[in-house]
């Protein structure tokens, strides 16, 4: 069977055709940038979902930084405060401490301090004679001072052998201090 198709309607036939063929060719490239953006979307919702929660969760981080604030200056020296000026503080504090718990302190010092993990370390070194009951009762108001005083280490030697009365010790305490460097 042969078809007889005037030229006229050859060209419009060719341009219904180019049109069929350039609609479907559209409607292809529309369908892969909806998957593309589908896809996108799939990749993306994680993470605005943190965001989201992140938002929401705000007076909880609050608390929590300001808490880290306190629990920091609790333990540490400001910033602002000069690494020696630091040292001699707590140095000053950790004589008085021993020897208001009756420790006859005869040799303090400041050490270098050392950079560690975003805190300046000042190490201290203290030592002292006295009795036993006078160690436990400088050790057991150690850990309520502010900022705090860290043990490093503690030496304890006897002194002679005494007849009568407590034992005398000889004492070094290495002790340390930090000082915030953010």
């Amino acid at each position: 069977m042969r078809w007889n198709i005037a030229p006229a309607q050859r060209s419009a036939l060719a341009l219904a055709f180019g049109f069929v063929v350039f609609i479907g060719g559209l409607g292809a490239y529309v369908y892969s940038r909806h998957v593309w953006a589908q896809e996108r979307l799939a990749e993306l919702e994680p993470r605005y979902a943190r965001l989201v929660g992140l938002g929401e969760s705000g007076p909880a981080l609050d608390t929590a930084l300001a808490q880290r604030r306190a629990f920091l200056a609790r333990h540490a020296y400001p910033l602002g405060q000069d690494v020696a000026r630091a040292g001699s503080d707590a140095l000053q504090r950790a004589r008085e401490t021993m020897s208001r718990a009756g420790l006859d302190v005869s040799t303090t010092q400041v050490l270098a301090a050392k950079e560690v993990d975003g805190f300046d370390r000042i190490p201290l070194m203290l030592r002292m004679e006295g009795e036993l009951p006078a160690l436990q009762s400088a050790l057991t108001v150690l850990p309520s001072l502010s900022p705090s005083l860290f043990i490093e280490s503690f030496t304890i030697q006897t002194i002679g052998m005494p007849k009568d009365g407590p034992q005398r010790l000889s004492l070094q305490a290495n002790l340390f201090v930090l000082r915030s460097r953010k």
